[in-house]
């Protein structure tokens, strides 16, 4: 659940990359491809675990979501009793006052606003069978249930609101980050750009891309799994995304298995909890690889490689396993 100790690291993180945007620019006039591409690659580092932690957010409200309708769902039979047992007190009421119950003691109760001050007054009425009053006790315990249950949604719904409210905020502060970012890749390229022109060399590119070739040959689940992740390739990243047409991570591997029939979180830290940990000379194709901290998640194809969406500046692709800072395997 997002608290403060989540939102002050996310504004650490903010502040953090603010502050590597100003370096940048003003440390020296002309910063190389390289020191930016170093910043960049922190960034990034940086921004993996913000979405990670926006995954696990909004993976917690949907559950949330999804218990709100359960308890709705729930609720329709016990309003359904706690009307019918109203009904029998009624009609209790109405048979003991038609059979010589005292007036006013039968107007206080029928009259009463709350289910509180009802049954008060049933107490003085000394004509209710031990049968009638079971029905009542039973009326009782159901309006009982219904305002716990009706307390416990509305408190749900409170909470849901202001999860949204501040996840929301993480997102624009996401975006933000990343744009500066995306900034900081253009300086970069226009840096390279124009000492290549001036050394007439080629240009070295922050993302470069190759063809990877035919999809490894993967039999069984761990086979569909592969395969649709090599058919996400070239496709945007897009963090919080879980295809058809763009993906972030976490979302890629949840999906590629979800074509194997296996069910796995929207969040890389939750796969980790799921997948049976693996030593790296047990890796085989459909494996999962997890990177710096459980911010990052790609899926073994063998050969030393994994498919991964990297980040926001640049799509789904092939890279060799050690393209980050490993944390461990899994086997889903």
């Amino acid at each position: 659940m997002f608290n403060r100790r989540t939102a002050l690291r996310s504004f650490l993180i903010g502040v953090a990359v603010a502050a590597m945007v100003a370096p940048a620019c003003a440390a020296h006039a002309d910063p190389t491809h390289d020191e930016l591409q170093a910043q960049i690659d922190k960034g990034n580092a940086e921004l993996e675990h913000i979405v990670e932690d926006y995954n696990k957010i909004n993976g917690d409200l949907e559950a949330t979501q999804a218990t709100i309708k359960q308890r709705e769902t729930d609720l329709q039979p016990l309003e359904a009793s706690m009307d019918a047992a109203r009904a029998t007190a009624d009609q209790i009421a109405v048979n003991a006052y038609k059979s010589g119950g005292n007036l006013s003691s039968w107007s206080l109760m029928l009259g009463a606003t709350s289910s509180d001050g009802f049954f008060d007054r049933v107490g003085t009425l000394q004509q209710i069978s031990r049968n009638q009053q079971a029905d009542l006790a039973r009326y009782a315990s159901a309006k009982a249930g219904v305002d716990a249950e009706k307390q416990r949604l509305n408190e749900t719904l409170a909470a849901q609101s202001r999860q949204k409210a501040d996840l929301e905020a993480r997102r624009k502060q996401i975006e933000g980050n990343i744009a500066k970012l995306d900034e900081m890749q253009r300086k970069a390229d226009a840096a390279a750009a124009a000492a290549a022109a001036k050394a007439k060399t080629p240009v070295k590119t922050a993302n470069p891309t190759t063809n990877p070739g035919p999809p490894p040959a993967v039999s069984g689940a761990a086979g569909k799994a592969v395969s649709y992740a090599w058919a996400q390739l070239g496709k945007k990243y897009v963090f919080g995304a879980a295809g058809p047409n763009t993906f972030d991570c976490s979302g890629l591997t949840m999906m590629a298995w979800k074509a194997a029939g296996v069910t796995l979180p929207h969040n890389a830290a939750q796969q980790w909890g799921k997948v049976k940990h693996i030593s790296r000379a047990q890796l085989a194709p459909g494996d999962l690889v997890f990177y710096n901290g459980l911010g990052h998640v790609g899926i073994y194809i063998g050969n030393n490689q994994i498919i991964h969406a990297p980040n926001s500046r640049t799509v789904v692709k092939v890279a060799p396993i050690d393209i980050d800072s490993l944390y461990g395997y899994g086997r889903v």
